[in-house]
């Protein structure tokens, strides 16, 4: 067990960034829980609706911004492909997903797609996942074909001459330092990806924009309900970046030590 502890296992490590990150979500919402109770009304009374929609949101943005991270290396791939085949439907793909808006994605994936298909029917927050998924991906995708471009050619060259194949040579050596030059601009996607679930409202998911919707609704006053909406969005996206600076300050470290 020392020995674990002391030469830094990464399945302890894992563990360790783990509870750290469930720990400070826990503690992140129970402060806006808390603080949100003591405000006067109409938002004291209603705090409960704002937390809810606050978890949807980050819940959301987590969900679509982890399976965005494996589009974008899938596709990232497929563009990097001597196969038009496969190079030619990604970058089509990714030229769609970037030149049409958000909103008709969304649209598109809650309404259009079970009209063509109706075993492709997605309740409010599965549907809004995937198009803010696929979206983030397309973007994730032009970054990391550009980390990937950035490894010096001599690694591979290097892992080919010891032997290793193509494939494995992309797992092992390219994929792995293409991913820890891209990490950045991956975690600024997933910041405004955070912005943009608020356009989940539309097809009536109970996230953080809706939940202020209806309380102005109920309550017709628009102005500290909006103000409020605004000071929770600042609070989740000043967390998550945050968390990006400490992602990256772990990154150097990490590369200082193995230097």
């Amino acid at each position: 067990m020392r020995n674990i502890f002391s030469r830094g296992h990464p399945y302890l490590k894992s563990a360790v960034f783990l509870a750290a990150l469930f720990a400070f979500v826990y503690l992140l919402f129970w402060c806006i829980g808390r603080f949100l109770l003591l405000m006067p009304e109409p938002i004291g009374s209603r705090a409960e609706l704002f937390t809810l929609g606050a978890k949807m949101t980050l819940g959301l943005t987590l969900s679509a911004g982890v399976i965005g991270i494996g589009v974008g290396i899938f596709l990232g791939l497929a563009k990097l492909s001597r196969l038009y085949v496969v190079k030619w439907p990604a970058a089509f793909f990714v030229w769609i997903m970037r030149g049409t808006p958000l909103l008709v994605q969304i649209l598109f994936v809650y309404y259009a797609l079970p009209a063509v298909a109706p075993f492709l029917k997605f309740n409010e927050f599965t549907a809004a996942m995937i198009a803010l998924a696929l979206n983030v991906g397309a973007y994730n995708a032009e970054a990391i074909r550009a980390g990937i471009l950035a490894v010096p050619k001599g690694q591979t060259e290097a892992a080919r001459s010891l032997g290793l194949s193509r494939l494995k040579t992309l797992r092992w050596v390219v994929l792995p330092q293409a991913i820890r030059i891209v990490v950045p601009p991956l975690m600024n996607n997933v910041v405004a990806l955070l912005k943009d679930s608020s356009l989940a409202s539309s097809i009536g998911l109970l996230e953080l924009t809706l939940s202020g919707n209806r309380i102005t609704s109920e309550t017709f006053r628009p102005v500290p309900v909006l103000i409020t909406v605004a000071a929770v969005y600042l609070v989740l996206t000043t967390a998550l970046t945050a968390v990006t600076y400490g992602l990256e300050k772990g990154k150097k470290y990490y590369e200082a030590r193995a230097s």
